[in-house]
């Protein structure tokens, strides 16, 4: 019998996944119906469900397609106005050898600092928290969930693996603060917007928990504007949000406004937008960085 609501976008949506990260996440279960959805890594925009059928994993892809002035989810040759109407038609509809039952369990991190977080799409919390990891959007930035239901953006270096042995990671908790702990900057884009809070096409999220006061954030340079900076990390933001710049490692941005949140805006051959101001850096006159 099936075990989920297809409303709840955070417990079957887990976001950039490729093909293999699927398979290690289902592959161990012994439960056929198992499942979650992730981003189509061929067909940007596009989504795959991901099914534990026997002994293999079977991955689906749902296209979105443009009905005149709708969006649709089409798998196969069924089509859907959203992607909760898709699952919950086939929590009782085969697939191949199963209809759906749950969706995957989801990774927890437990947190080794306090974080009050500098975005509104940041999650702030206290030291000792666990979290769900909804996705790993970014190297150093995922999306998680805490106890209350509030999701939101948190920075990797302050969690760890939780196996739910609460005492134990305790004792490893009591180090020192990382040294980037003040200042430490948020991507603030929208990443995965399917998950985003507020209203999208595939849902909403719900209300915010306390947090704490936001750290300080490091003043930007002296440098007189428009000025030339270079990439010396690549980035590629959320398809949906078309303000963010995406970032090839050594190209060439012109940076025309250095604001205070961090989230600098800038050109690279036409193309304007916001980026963090950690993944450029200035280049002087000689051509050299700064």
């Amino acid at each position: 019998m099936a075990e989920f609501d297809p409303d709840d976008k955070y417990s079957w949506y887990f976001g950039p996944l490729n093909r293999e990260e699927a398979n290690e996440i289902l592959q161990p279960t012994q439960s056929s119906g198992e499942f979650l959805v992730r981003d189509s890594q061929s067909i940007k925009g596009d989504f795959v469900l991901c099914v534990k059928e026997d002994n293999k994993v079977s991955h689906y892809i749902i296209n979105k397609i443009a009905v005149g002035n709708t969006t649709r989810f089409r798998i196969g040759d069924q089509e859907f106005p959203d992607i909760p109407n898709l699952l919950s038609f086939y929590k009782t509809h085969y697939l191949d050898t199963t209809s759906l039952i749950k969706p995957a369990t989801r990774l927890k991190v437990i947190t080794k600092f306090d974080f009050g977080g500098n975005d509104p799409e940041d999650l702030p919390f206290r030291k000792g928290e666990v979290l769900e990891v909804i996705s790993k959007d970014e190297k150093d930035w995922w999306t998680c969930r805490n106890s209350h239901n509030r999701v939101g953006q948190i920075p990797v270096p302050y969690v760890v693996k939780f196996d739910g042995e609460m005492s134990e990671h305790l004792l490893d908790l009591n180090g020192p603060e990382p040294s980037h702990t003040q200042g430490y900057m948020s991507p603030a884009n929208q990443v995965n917007q399917p998950i985003q809070v507020g209203q999208n096409n595939m849902g909403n999220v719900h209300g915010p928990p306390p947090g704490s006061p936001p750290p300080t954030t490091p003043a930007p340079p002296p440098v007189k504007l428009p000025a030339m900076a270079i990439v010396i990390q690549p980035r590629i933001p959320n398809l949906y949000d078309k303000t963010q710049l995406k970032l090839e490692k050594g190209e060439i941005v012109t940076v025309t406004k250095m604001n205070k949140n961090g989230q600098w805006e800038g050109e690279i051959q036409g193309r304007k937008g916001i980026f963090p101001f950690t993944h450029v850096k200035f280049i002087d006159q000689d051509g050299t960085g700064t």
